[in-house]
């Protein structure tokens, strides 16, 4: 399985940017969908999640109110819509998902099994 993640570019601050994340290959199943972030010359970093069952959102206290994640069970895709962006946002943004079992303690990057290839978000000042 492999997660695909598209949508990222270059905006001004204060601009708007849409990802989006869609496995290929074979189905599977997940507790948690998840994007995650890294910047450079830093560690990679807990964005937003959601819980594939039941829609709960969790988001990190840096993006609460600009971000918001959501999912599409029927087309099983994911995206993440970023709204007032800022320099510090500038990463490359992962999506993830966990293994099948309930409870996965969504921000820690060890619970998520299968990941994308990073798409590229540049915000200029």
């Amino acid at each position: 399985v492999q997660l695909q993640a598209s949508g990222g570019g270059s905006v001004q601050a204060g601009g708007s940017l849409r990802l989006s994340c869609a496995p290929s290959g074979r189905a599977f199943a997940s507790d948690t969908w998840g994007w995650f972030r890294q910047a450079p010359g830093k560690g990679r970093e807990f964005v937003a999640a959601i819980r594939w069952r039941n829609g709960v959102r969790y988001y990190a206290d840096s993006n609460k109110g600009r971000f918001t994640i959501s999912r599409d069970a029927y087309q099983n895709t994911m995206s993440l819509q970023m709204n007032s962006l800022q320099p510090d946002d500038t990463a490359v943004y992962y999506c993830a998902a966990t293994g099948p079992a309930y409870g996965a303690t969504y921000y820690l990057e060890s619970e998520y099994v299968y990941w994308g290839q990073g798409t590229q978000v540049t915000v200029s000042s």
